[in-house]
């Protein structure tokens, strides 16, 4: 078991093949090795690990997702439409569920998923944002994640002509 402890200072014990699908984790565990003091974690809330325990919990036996996929020749030249499609293909019932949360919490999973280098959540949280961007205009995608407008009317011009390629 490991000991981890959160930015509020909970403590909360782990499974150690649970937790090592993060590769901060496993790194420490390989340098350090468990020990009986907690492995800190200053930047991940307790709600927040809560959910990622429970996220590698369910994924415990996941070996594709535990190790870094080869890069072939061929990755290389793959589109992201395609990558996406893969990650779609890996989603269960339960990713679906799972990310059917707040802003504020799911901003909070990328966060920590990228602090705790836990690839496939990141991939997993990511797709969910694009999925809410996905079809919507520029104002309905700052209505939808409450981004303020701080162009001017001149500076939103040159950026729409500038990225004019994105809308074909």
């Amino acid at each position: 078991m490991v000991k981890l402890i959160t930015a509020e200072g909970s403590i909360i014990t782990v499974e150690r093949e649970v937790i090592e699908q993060s590769g901060t984790i496993r790194n420490i565990l390989n340098d350090v090795g468990v020990s009986e003091e907690p492995i800190p974690l200053p930047t991940v809330s307790g709600p927040i690990l809560t959910k990622i325990v429970e996220y590698c919990t369910h994924h415990k036996d996941d070996i594709s997702r535990r190790q870094p996929r080869e890069v072939s020749n061929e990755d290389e030249s793959d589109s992201s439409e395609a990558a996406i499609q893969r990650a779609i293909e890996q989603m269960d019932d339960f990713d679906h569920e799972f990310c059917r949360i707040d802003q504020g919490t799911l901003f909070d999973i990328i966060l920590a998923a990228n602090f705790l280098d836990i690839q496939p959540l990141l991939d997993l949280a990511g797709y969910t944002v694009a999925n809410m961007m996905k079809g919507k205009s520029v104002e309905e995608i700052r209505a939808t994640f409450r981004v303020k407008n701080d162009f001017t009317p001149e500076e939103e011009e040159r950026a729409l002509k500038a990225n004019a390629w994105c809308e074909s």
